[in-house]
């Protein structure tokens, strides 16, 4: 079968000193796009200016400061084709990311997600890729995609399935590709991968505790959020209450670690030692972490380097 077509739909903000980077890799694919499409999350830098030398070559649509995943729901409804292919402003894809994505989509036309692996950028060097951290799931993706977004936060997505799951919840801040993801599959969309790392993320190695900590307690609503899903059936429930209990002590982990950095609250830490959800040994912790946190700094050990935070139970 041919391949369907692509948009790609570079979604930004505060990002005229970086995008061009991502334009460039979108404009230098093997297999070009139909379209490459930029959206404005209500920027205040000059991205306009930033995309003048591209020309028609990239189309621009503005919109209101509204967050990642409005800014994504924006891009779907611009683009005319088949699939939105994902690339963050600060990021970059290799030549043949397309080209291959285009391939599989072609040879498994029942898939509306696909990714391909990606490797981890740190101060301009690579570090290691995705799967190295999140295997790909052979068996069910149903349960899987409770433990990890393995999909990754960047593949190229169907539209019309997409829009049939509601799109992107605009609520979200930092979760919404994976909660996104976890209800197109719980609808019944297939995800395949491309295990060659073809597309370059940039992690960000200044990213502090506080940080690492909202991104947990948004794994944690999106699995609370999964609960009233009308697609869940019976047999899923195990394993989703099995990741919302790992990653509610995640939780109370990330909050320790944020608060012996100086970034979180005592009140908090007490809050977390009363939780009927957690272990008694985290409530321990917690307690302890708010009654003498120097004690507990000396304790604990250094937090992972930033590529080493991607793994299903961090």
């Amino acid at each position: 079968m041919s391949a369907p077509s692509f948009a790609i739909v570079i979604t930004a903000y505060e990002a005229a000193a970086t995008i061009g980077a991502a334009i460039d890799s979108a404009l230098a694919q093997t297999r070009p796009a139909e379209e490459v499409i930029v959206v404005d999350d209500g920027s205040r830098d000059d991205l306009a200016a930033a995309l003048a030398p591209y020309g028609d070559r990239v189309s621009l649509v503005q919109r209101e400061n509204g967050g990642g995943g409005a800014a994504r729901n924006t891009g779907a409804e611009a683009a005319k084709s088949e699939f939105m292919a994902i690339l963050d402003a600060d990021d970059a894809y290799g030549p043949r990311r397309l080209e291959a994505i285009a391939n599989l989509a072609a040879e498994r036309p029942e898939l509306d997600l696909i990714a391909t692996d990606a490797s981890f950028v740190v101060d301009g060097v690579k570090k290691g890729t995705f799967l190295e951290h999140n295997p790909f799931p052979r068996g069910d993706q149903r349960r899987a995609i409770f433990e990890r977004c393995f999909p990754t936060g960047w593949p190229a997505v169907r539209i019309s399935a997409l829009r049939e799951a509601g799109g992107f919840d605009p609520e979200m801040r930092i979760a919404y590709d994976w909660d996104c993801w976890l209800r197109m599959i719980l609808a019944g969309s297939a995800v395949g991968m491309v295990e060659e790392p073809l597309y370059d993320y940039v992690l960000h190695g200044g990213s502090l505790a506080s940080s690492r900590l909202a991104s947990l307690r948004e794994r944690v609503a999106l699995l609370e959020k999964a609960r009233r899903n009308p697609n869940l059936r019976p047999e899923d429930r195990p394993a989703l209450e099995r990741w919302l209990g790992v990653y509610r002590k995640q939780v109370a982990r990330g909050a320790i670690e944020a608060a012996l950095q100086g970034e979180g609250s005592r009140g908090e830490l007490a809050r977390l030692a009363r939780s009927r959800d957690l272990g008694l040994r985290t409530r321990a912790l917690a307690a302890l972490a708010a009654a003498a946190p120097s004690l507990v700094r000396r304790l604990a050990p250094s937090p992972p380097p930033p590529e080493e935070r991607f793994g299903a139970s961090d």
